[in-house]
């Protein structure tokens, strides 16, 4: 994770639609509510046309996938990772 740059982070916060700082919280429920809002059977639902559908459906499959790696760049990144420091200090 050390080749990530300034950019890739602001790109991930402009596909989670957040602002810094981000939190745990605020950055899962950004995760949730992308996800919805790309669901791929949802997301094409929206029309009836059998070839927009599928230019849809490959659309949101898409932007899921997008919507997973911000959320993993992000999560890395940006949010203290507070399992590491609760396992250690329970070990001792």
């Amino acid at each position: 994770m050390s080749d990530v740059t300034q950019k890739d982070v602001d790109h991930a916060l402009e596909v989670l639609e957040l602002t810094l700082p981000v939190t745990s919280e605020t950055l899962a429920r950004a995760r949730r509510v992308s996800l919805y809002n790309w669901d791929p059977a949802r997301y094409a639902n929206l029309t009836n046309n059998p070839k927009q559908y599928t230019q849809a459906y490959k659309k949101a499959e898409e932007m899921t996938k997008l919507v997973e790696a911000s959320y993993a760049l992000l999560s890395a990144v940006l949010v203290p990772d507070d399992s590491e420091t609760n396992s250690s200090n329970s070990t001792s």
